[in-house]
């Protein structure tokens, strides 16, 4: 009895003296995302709630609410505005909508691997995209990854010629059409909740993804190829608002950012990890063959994708571009 008197003895306590001698109550950070707790961007909201709560405690709360409980990516810029919650972590296609500078994410065949991915987001320029929209009410804090994209279908796909009038489901955004429509072949854009049953009931005849969400959402199951193409990047940014940020002291300031720094390492390095582990379960399975590009191959893609390249530069910048391209090693 006296344990469990004890802790609520001294919380009562506490808010008395609290109350006494003007003691301010901590900060709320509200965090809201999409997917479940489980996953890397899940386990980056967690960890950046345990680290808050272990340094900073009494100057700030993190509440996480996972699997859009509060909002999806589609309400969420607004609710950060509204300060209905203070942290996010939309996909990289959903800010379109705020700058057509992040399509530099959507375009493909651009980077190589997350290895160019992180160069290009650690560079000057990368940084300089976490503020590139802060006119807009909005600044981001920084870059969460999923990992790169596979193209699959119910046949093989080696050249971009094979992809020639097939239908592939995508997010929406006009550079993902873009890509599609280069190659002969046309974009669908469906909710991600959608993916297994279009493509098991022959509505769409592939899609790309990456490996996590292949193997979690068994798409390898209704198809039977899939070709390791890493022809693009899921990516998320975690944003803020403008207004909220600037309410903060410098040293507040600095002490989250430390914080989020940490936990989207621990974030990334499970979504790497998740990737490798997912592609093996894939290729165990025996389920779809998994194709892989030779240099060649490889080369033939991108040259079928630089006119999207070409088609949004002005959006963009041929800058940006560049600076993406020269992050291949």
């Amino acid at each position: 009895m006296f344990r469990t008197f004890f802790p609520v003895f001294v919380c009562y306590c506490l808010l008395f003296a609290a109350a006494n001698i003007g003691w301010a109550a901590p900060t709320v950070i509200r965090f809201t995302h999409v997917v479940g707790n489980d996953t890397p961007k899940g386990q980056a909201a967690l960890k950046f709630k345990d680290i808050v709560a272990e340094r900073m405690w009494g100057r700030f709360v993190v509440e996480v609410y996972p699997n859009s409980t509060l909002f999806d990516d589609d309400q969420v810029f607004e609710a950060v505005l509204l300060d209905d919650v203070q942290m996010a972590a939309p996909s990289m296609s959903k800010f379109s909508l705020i700058t057509k500078k992040l399509r530099v994410f959507d375009l493909p065949f651009l980077f190589q691997d997350m290895t160019a991915v992180e160069l290009f987001q650690n560079s000057v320029e990368g940084q300089d995209l976490l503020t590139s929209f802060s006119d807009r009410g909005l600044i981001g804090l920084g870059y969460l990854h999923n990992g790169m994209k596979q193209l699959s279908a119910n046949r093989q796909l080696s050249v971009p010629q094979d992809a020639a009038g097939l239908k592939f489901r995508v997010q929406p955004s006009d550079v993902l059409k873009a890509q599609f429509t280069a190659i002969g072949a046309e974009a669908v854009p469906k909710p991600f909740s959608q993916v297994y049953s279009l493509l098991s009931n022959g509505v769409v005849d592939g899609q790309e993804n990456t490996w996590s969400n292949i193997y979690s959402k068994k798409f390898h199951t209704v198809q039977t190829h899939i070709t390791e193409s890493n022809h693009g990047v899921i990516d998320y940014m975690v944003v803020t608002s403008r207004n909220f940020w600037e309410s903060l002291s410098p040293e507040d300031q600095r002490d989250l950012r430390t914080a989020l720094n940490e936990a989207i390492a621990f974030a990334n390095s499970l979504a790497d990890k998740n990737q490798q582990d997912s592609r093996q379960h894939v290729i165990d399975s025996g389920e779809a063959t998994v194709v892989q590009l030779s240099k060649d191959e490889r080369a033939m893609w991108v040259e079928a994708m630089r006119p999207v390249w070409r088609q949004f530069e002005a959006d963009i910048g041929k800058e940006l571009i560049d600076k993406a391209v020269s992050a291949n090693q």
